[in-house]
């Protein structure tokens, strides 16, 4: 039998391999260990929203939709922005509706980062921003947030920007950490892009999981920069279905142009019975305005389950995660620690380190609480032998 030769050109990402996610996951399973690591919900979205999608199936949309996304959606969106944060963006020409936020990500940094464009990054990140701009060509600039309190630390934003940076990528509320930023976080970060050509990739996927009376500070609420963003959202995260994979970003009309360019060719378009349904489901508020009590109540389940351990509790100001210091428990490094609470315990999580890339170890780990409440015990009883 003859036997061919592949030819394998240079990886365009020579330093990605298996993601720390799909470890954990594939451990859990593994090990029948409860899965806090990965970031989803392990219940159903509202039955109300699917039979929303299947009348649009019935009703024929099953076909291509417009490339920028259906209109009746873009107009649902943009509506919901102008009531909750005071911006009114066309629908026509600056809300475009993206096969997921990671995907209008992408799409963002694609659009604007070329070769020799700087884009800053606050570590730790969601893992795929490093890659996206390294596809583009662009250098990443890495900025630590505050060690233990995940603050920005806006001195050391304001000496890495040069003349030849070209974004920064904000995540508010946050992954990891779970912290927000303020609205004199916004203010600062106006005042620092102020003088520059920079522009904001604004990545507002938990938006609406904010917690003890705050308010989420959206870069579309701060007319300076949303004047130079783009703003992101995930229709997964706020509804409960991730693996619809459907997200929004909204820009300026001339932001939103080079966004389509790109758009058009990379996704083209977005499932369209799923447009149709989420536009109709949008006309009640109340699913997304809920959301906060919603998963306040399960981040307080949990950490008072988790106050019965030596875990130290670390602040869970926004989306769906909680960071704790075991170092009362162990010593072992972070991707250690999680791969014995996996299988000793019974219960996987995510060390920090996974989000910096010198995968430095402060001694933390992260668990995602957007779990069912019995899951949420399960879990809280293995951990009570910590």
């Amino acid at each position: 039998m003859t036997t061919f030769r592949t030819p394998l050109p240079p990886s365009r990402l020579p330093k990605v391999g298996t993601t720390i996610f799909t470890v954990m996951s594939a451990l859990a399973a593994e090990r029948a260990a409860v899965n806090l690591g990965q970031g989803f919900p392990d219940f159903e979205g509202d039955p109300a929203l699917v039979d929303a999608v299947a009348r649009a199936m019935r009703e024929g949309h099953n076909q291509y939709p417009p490339m920028t996304g259906v209109p009746a959606l873009r107009q649902a969106v943009a509506a919901k922005i102008e009531s909750l944060y005071g911006k009114r963006y066309d629908p026509a020409t600056e809300i475009t509706i993206t096969a997921g936020a990671t995907q209008a990500i992408i799409t963002a940094v694609l659009a604007v980062v070329g070769p020799g464009d700087e884009v800053i990054v606050l570590e730790p990140n969601y893992d795929s921003y490093v890659p996206n701009i390294e596809l583009a060509g662009g250098t990443v600039l890495r900025v630590a947030l505050l060690p233990e309190t995940f603050r920005p630390d806006f001195d050391a934003i304001a000496a890495a920007i040069s003349p030849r940076t070209r974004a920064i990528i904000v995540n508010t509320p946050h992954n990891p950490s779970a912290t927000i930023w303020r609205t004199a976080d916004l203010d600062r970060l106006a005042e620092i892009l102020r003088p520059t050509d920079a522009l904001l990739i604004a990545d507002e996927v938990y938006e609406h999981m904010v917690y003890d009376g705050e308010h989420h500070a959206s870069a579309s609420a701060h007319p300076e920069l949303a004047a130079r963003a783009f703003v992101i959202s995930s229709f997964g995260k706020t509804f409960h279905v991730t693996g619809w994979k459907i997200g929004t970003v909204a820009a300026p009309a001339a932001l939103t142009a080079e966004f389509r360019k790109v758009h058009q060719f990379n996704v083209f378009t977005v499932n369209t019975p799923m447009q149709h349904g989420l536009a109709r489901y949008l006309a009640d508020p109340a699913p997304y305005l809920d959301l906060p009590a919603f998963y306040q109540r399960k981040r307080d389940l949990f950490r008072a389950g988790l106050a019965a351990t030596r875990l130290r509790l670390l602040p869970s100001e926004g989306s769906y995660f909680q960071v704790v210091d075991y170092s009362a428990i162990s010593n072992l490094g972070e991707a250690d620690f999680c791969r014995w609470l996996t299988t000793e315990v019974g219960v996987a999580a995510i060390p920090l380190s996974a989000f910096y890339d010198d995968g430095r170890n402060q001694g933390l780990a992260r668990f995602c609480y957007a779990k069912r409440d019995d899951t949420l015990a399960t879990a809280l009883g293995r951990l009570a032998r910590l």
